[in-house]
């Protein structure tokens, strides 16, 4: 099994469970070292997932969220109106990325889960110390997007659509 593949299923485990799981029982499940659990955990932690380690085992403390990539353009004085569209919906832009043709696939976690957030990001790009990584691929750019529900996401994908900013995939 990949190591990627073996993380969403500890996060489905965490997420079924309200019993913390050891590290050893997830090792044994998966056939692998605790120490590849350990570091699945890390992993998953550094991805934004909130997994808290008690002496019992490890336990999700936050709830898992549905996810879905977004493929979308628009104009530099708009990254506020899809950000605020997303948050209002019910989600939130874990990460921006672009498939830029000489360097591929350019990332950046964001994070933003309220209109704050989207208008601190905006006001730091307006002072002009950095370009919007969107702005290299002539503004089309993916979002990872998180909701509490499928239904949710449907939601955006249909505001994004509405506003002219989703690029059918």
């Amino acid at each position: 099994m990949k190591a990627e593949k073996r993380r969403e299923e500890i996060l489905s485990l965490m997420g079924n469970t309200e019993n913390p799981l050891p590290a050893g029982v997830l090792a044994e499940r998966f056939n692998v070292s605790r120490q590849v659990i350990v570091q699945d955990i890390a992993i998953l932690r550094a991805n934004g997932y909130d997994v808290t380690a008690t002496n019992r085992g490890y336990v999700l403390t936050t709830k898992v969220r549905a996810t879905r990539v977004f493929k979308c353009r628009h104009t530099f004085a708009e990254i506020v109106d899809e950000g605020v569209l997303i948050i209002e919906a019910g989600g939130r832009v874990e990460d921006i990325s672009v498939n830029h043709r000489l360097y591929g696939k350019i990332s950046a976690r964001l994070g933003l889960y309220s209109r704050t957030h989207v208008e601190e990001l905006y006001r730091s790009l307006v002072s002009g110390a950095s370009k919007p990584l969107m702005s290299v691929t002539d503004g089309y750019h993916y979002h990872t997007v998180s909701a509490d529900s499928e239904e949710a996401l449907n939601e955006i994908e249909n505001k994004l659509r509405e506003k002219g900013f989703l690029i059918e995939i």
